[in-house]
């Protein structure tokens, strides 16, 4: 059976009550007598079980004409020595460490 909050208007006294249903809804307060109104609140609710998230909700074989739930991964591109010789780390100057306070490495814009 379920369970009831009412508040009195008067007093501001809340009350439970657990009723059925069918039962009648309280209408006076017991301790002052004045009217009662239901008070309606948030219900927490917990998930249980697989299903309800997005990546668990279809598996990768499921039957049917829908799509996959997943597009198909692109071949990973071929690594090329320029793109390895541009990271600072590979500079020849980021590696010394050296502190001569000299610009070399640097470009020429940030020369001023």
């Amino acid at each position: 059976m379920p369970t009831y909050e009412y508040e009195c208007q008067s007093c501001h006294r809340r009350v439970e009550a657990v009723q059925k249903f069918a039962d009648a809804a309280l209408t006076t307060c017991e301790s002052c007598g004045g009217d009662l109104r239901k008070v309606f609140s948030a219900v927490g609710i917990v998930f249980k079980g697989s299903g309800f998230y997005k990546n668990d909700s279809r598996s990768s074989s499921s039957s049917g004409s829908a799509a996959p739930s997943t597009p198909a991964k692109a071949p990973p591109a071929p690594a090329t020595a320029s793109a390895s010789a541009a990271t600072p780390a590979a500079t020849p100057a980021a590696s010394t460490g050296s502190s001569t306070g000299s610009n070399a490495g640097s470009s020429p814009k940030s020369q001023d």
